[in-house]
């Protein structure tokens, strides 16, 4: 729930127990202190009405079902800041005598209080919807902080795959630069079994011309 509309509404509550207090004060008084006393609670209810209007704005910019809740809520204020207008209004085209017999035969004393009552109710109810919209926040928070690790861990694992690719591919070059030292190995080592043999044999042909002539010799 937004914290202005909260603000907001603890503002009216205030302001609507007060006039109610005042209401049923004023329905005692004669002369010059009810008319003070009415020309108070005229105040109050513009205050009231401004800080309606107020709630009104702040929640038709909310999302759809937060909006939805608290327009609900608001109709019931606007219901009850009827019949604080009423009531007010009531006083003030009544004498001072009148409005007492009137508050005793329409029962107004117990529709006030009922009021007071509804107020206190409709208080405890935005409480506890603020500790639910409090827990739903914690709990999207949770739910951030959580798709942010989640999101740490796949680039983590991102980067450990881009690490194991390059790995392989240095392995792979390495395979391949072996593949071709074995090869020039091999390259080699037939040309060196070649040079010998080739040694072999001239060593082999100055043995036997060596041979041939010392036998000439000595036949001589």
């Amino acid at each position: 729930m937004s914290q202005v509309f909260e603000g907001y509404e603890r503002q009216y509550c205030e302001i609507s127990a007060n006039l109610t207090r005042k209401c049923a004060s004023a329905g005692l008084l004669n002369g010059e202190q009810k008319k003070q006393k009415i020309s108070e609670m005229k105040s109050g209810l513009e205050e009231a009405e401004s800080l309606i209007r107020k709630m009104d704005l702040e929640a038709r910019a909310l999302q759809p079902n937060v909006k939805a809740m608290l327009l609900t809520k608001l109709r019931e204020y606007k219901n009850d800041l009827n019949n604080l207008k009423s009531e007010i209004k009531r006083l003030s085209s009544t004498d001072s005598q009148a409005a007492r017999d009137a508050l005793l035969e329409s029962g107004m004393a117990d529709a006030l209080m009922a009021s007071a009552d509804q107020r206190g109710r409709l208080l405890m109810s935005t409480e506890r919807l603020n500790q639910s919209t409090d827990r739903v926040r914690q709990s999207r928070m949770t739910m951030q902080e959580t798709e942010a690790i989640g999101v740490s861990i796949l680039e983590d694992l991102h980067q450990q795959r881009q690490s194991l690719l390059h790995a392989h591919n240095t392995l792979h070059g390495v395979d391949e630069n072996v593949g071709r030292s074995k090869k020039i190995l091999s390259a080699m080592s037939r040309r060196m079994n070649k040079n010998k043999l080739v040694i072999g044999s001239i060593i082999t042909v100055l043995v036997l011309v060596i041979i041939l002539i010392v036998y000439f010799k000595l036949r001589h």
